[in-house]
C-alpha cells in the first residue's frame, strides 16, 4: 500500500507531489489553446503489460495574460483513461512554475478506482529544443492523489524571460507524454485461486514487514524451525512471537485470504501508532531473527537461525616491511553491498574486498614495530546457505546534507558464483570442498524515494522459472524479466510515439529497484526447500487456529443470511387491558 509520502526527484532535489490548493476559490479559467495529442497502439494491438504511450502538445497563447490561478489543459485519452495537464503560471505559493498530470473524471469515477502510469512534463524551447526543460515521474493515481507532479517545476525567472526561449510571442508550448500500464481488477482478483498464495494485510504503512515476511515464510526450512518452537494453548499470540509468527504462518499456509499482521506487531510491543511508521527493513531482519534465536535456545531448533543465514568474514591489516599481521573473525546475518559506482553484485564483492593501503600520515601502528606501511582488507572464511544482501540504495549525501536514495541501475544475476576467480574472495584457510554457487530465491523491492514509498517481493517459492510478487493482499504471477531486468533500476525509454520523426526518446527514471536479494546455496537446496505439512505444526495450534477460522466462517455466514430474517413482535388482544 503506497504511503502517501511524496517521491524524491533526486537530480535537483525536486518533490513530487500531488498538488495542494490552498482556496476552493481557484477555478480554472478560460484559455486560448490548440491542443494535439498522437496516440499509438490501441489496447487491442499489444499485449496486457504493454505500456501505450502518447504525446500530448499544448500550445499556450497569451500566456502573460492568463488571469487564473490555475488552468487545466483539453482532455486527452492515453490508455482509454481520460487525462489532462494542470499548470500554475504564477506558481503553486512557490517560485516557480508548478505542473502535474491530472485523471480528468477523477469525481465520476468507481469507488476504489486506480490506475498507474509513467509519464514526463515539458516546457518546450522554442529557440534551441534541446534546452527543452523535461521531467519525469510514476505514480499510481487514486481517489486521494488524482494528480501528480512538479510543485517546482521550473524557475518563473527563467520561464518569463523571453531570451531563455521558453515564452514567444507570449506563446508556451507544453509536452505531456504519458504511458500507461494495464491494472489488475483486483475487486475480483483471487490471488489463492490464480497463485495458490495468500497475501498479507497493510496496517498502514507495513508493506516493507509483508515483503520480509513472505520472503522468510518462503524458505521452508525457516518455516519448519518456527512451527517446532515450543509453545502452549496458554500462551497468546500478541504476548509470544513464536505463537504469532507460527499463527501467521499456518494461516498463509492454509487460508483462502488474505492474513492479517497485528497479532504479530502486538508481539513486537508495536502500538498503532508503530504500525504507520516505516521502520528499517534490515533493522527489523535482525531484531526478529535475534528475537528467534533466543526464543530457539534449549529447544530441539536451536541453532536455526545461525545454520541458516550465519558466515563469517576476516578482517586483516598485514603490514608490508614486517612480519605481522592482525587478524580478527567477524560473523554476519545479512551482508550490505554498495551500489554507487557499482554495475552489479560482483563489482560490489570486489569493492568489499578490496585492499586498503595503510601509509603516509596514515600509518598502521603495529604492536612492537611501530608505525608500518599496511594493506587492510576483508576475506570470507565462509558463506551461508542462505545470504542475504542488503543494497545500499539509501545513502548520505555529504554535499546536500540530507539522506538521497540511489536509483542508478545495478545487476544482480540468477546465478551467483561467489567462487569465481579462483576463488578471490576467500580466506587461505576457507574450505574450498564447499561450492558457493547460489541462485536467487527473492528479490525485495522499494518503490519511491527516501521521504516514502511502497515495498513488495517478487519470489521463487520453489527455486523454479515461475516468479510471484507478493504485494500486500495481492500475489501475481511474474516473469522473470520483472523480477530480475525491471528491478535493477537506472532509466528506461519507452518506444517512440511515432518512429518515422525526429522525436525526443521518452526516458524516465526507475524508482521501483531492488533493495534486498536472498539467494540460496545450490548444495544445501534440497535440505532449505523441504517440505513442511500439517505433522509439522503443533495439534494445540492446529485446534485453536481451526476453531479461529471456524467461528470466522460462522459470523460471516450469519452477516451475509441476516437479510433473510426479520424480528417480529406479536401483541395478544388477552394481554391488553382496557379502561371502562
Amino acid at each position: 500500500m503506497m504511503t502517501p509520502s511524496p517521491l524524491e526527484q533526486q537530480e535537483d532535489e525536486e518533490m513530487l507531489v500531488p498538488h495542494q490548493e490552498l482556496s476552493t476559490a481557484d477555478a480554472a479559467q478560460p484559455m486560448e489553446v490548440v491542443a494535439q495529442t498522437e496516440p499509438t497502439n490501441t489496447a487491442e494491438s499489444q499485449a496486457p503489460e504493454d505500456p501505450q504511450t502518447s504525446r500530448f502538445t499544448w500550445t499556450i497563447e497569451n500566456f502573460t495574460r492568463v488571469s487564473g490561478k490555475k488552468h487545466y489543459s483539453d482532455v486527452f485519452v492515453v490508455g482509454g483513461f481520460k487525462w489532462r495537464v494542470l499548470i500554475f503560471p504564477k506558481g503553486n505559493n512557490v517560485d516557480h512554475l508548478s505542473m502535474y498530470l491530472d485523471v480528468a473524471d477523477s469525481g465520476n469515477l468507481p469507488y476504489g478506482w486506480s490506475r498507474y502510469a509513467q509519464f514526463s512534463l515539458a516546457i518546450v524551447n522554442q529557440i534551441h529544443q534541446k534546452y527543452t526543460a523535461r521531467k519525469d515521474t510514476q505514480h499510481q493515481f487514486n481517489a486521494r492523489e488524482s494528480d501528480w507532479g512538479f510543485t517546482s517545476f521550473m524557475p518563473l525567472s527563467e520561464l518569463y524571460d523571453p531570451s531563455r526561449g521558453y515564452l514567444v510571442n507570449d506563446t508556451v508550448v507544453v509536452e505531456a507524454e504519458v504511458a500507461v500500464r494495464k491494472m489488475i481488477d483486483y475487486w475480483t482478483y483471487d490471488s489463492k485461486k490464480e497463485t495458490g498464495y495468500v497475501g498479507l494485510k497493510n496496517q498502514g504503512a507495513t508493506c516493507y514487514m509483508n515483503s520480509l515476511l513472505q520472503t522468510l515464510y518462503h524458505i521452508p526450512y525457516f518455516r519448519k524451525a518456527v512451527y517446532h518452537m515450543p509453545t502452549t494453548e496458554n500462551d497468546m499470540p500478541s504476548g509470544s512471537i513464536p505463537l504469532a509468527l507460527q499463527s501467521l504462518f499456518y494461516k498463509l499456509q492454509y487460508s483462502d485470504n488474505s492474513v492479517a499482521t497485528k497479532e504479530l506487531t502486538k508481539s513486537f510491543g508495536w502500538d498503532t501508532y508503530d504500525s504507520f511508521m516505516q521502520h528499517d527493513v534490515q533493522e527489523l531482519n535482525r531484531v526478529l531473527c535475534e528475537k528467534l534465536e533466543d526464543k530457539m535456545k534449549g529447544t530441539v531448533v536451536e541453532g536455526t537461525i545461525e545454520q541458516l543465514f550465519e558466515g563469517h568474514h576476516i578482517n586483516y591489516i598485514e603490514c608490508i616491511n614486517v612480519d605481522y599481521k592482525s587478524n580478527r573473525k567477524e560473523s554476519f546475518y545479512d551482508l550490505q553491498l554498495d551500489v554507487k559506482g557499482c554495475r552489479d553484485v560482483y563489482a560490489s564483492f570486489d569493492k568489499y574486498v578490496e585492499v586498503e593501503r595503510l601509509e603516509g600520515d596514515n600509518k598502521y601502528q603495529a604492536e612492537q614495530h611501530g608505525l608500518q606501511d599496511a594493506r587492510k582488507g576483508v576475506l570470507f572464511l565462509d558463506f551461508p546457505p542462505v545470504l542475504q544482501l542488503q543494497l545500499k540504495r539509501f545513502e548520505y549525501d555529504y554535499m546536500r546534507d540530507t539522506m538521497v536514495k540511489i536509483n542508478d541501475r545495478y545487476e544482480f544475476p540468477l546465478q551467483l558464483d561467489l567462487d569465481k576467480d579462483d576463488g578471490k574472495y576467500l580466506t587461505p584457510d576457507a574450505d574450498r570442498s564447499i561450492r558457493n554457487l547460489y541462485t536467487l530465491h527473492s528479490v525485495l523491492v522499494h518503490s519511491g524515494g527516501v521521504h516514502g514509498g511502497h515495498y513488495y517481493a517478487f519470489i521463487r517459492p520453489t527455486l523454479s522459472d515461475q516468479w510471484y510478487k507478493f504485494d500486500d493482499e495481492r500475489v501475481t504471477k511474474e516473469d522473470t524479466k520483472k523480477a530480475l531486468e525491471e528491478q535493477y533500476g537506472g532509466e528506461e525509454e519507452l518506444p517512440q510515439v511515432n518512429p518515422g520523426f525526429n522525436n525526443t526518446p521518452f526516458k524516465f527514471t526507475k524508482y521501483s529497484n531492488a533493495y534486498m536479494l536472498v539467494y540460496i546455496r545450490e548444495s544445501d537446496k534440497e535440505k532449505i526447500m523441504c517440505n513442511v505439512d500439517e505433522k509439522d505444526i503443533a495439534e494445540h495450534l492446529r485446534i485453536r487456529l481451526k476453531k479461529e477460522q471456524e467461528e470466522k466462517e460462522h459470523k460471516k455466514k450469519e452477516k451475509a443470511e441476516a437479510h433473510l430474517y426479520t424480528i417480529i413482535k406479536v401483541l395478544l388482544i388477552a394481554s391488553v387491558s382496557h379502561t371502562s
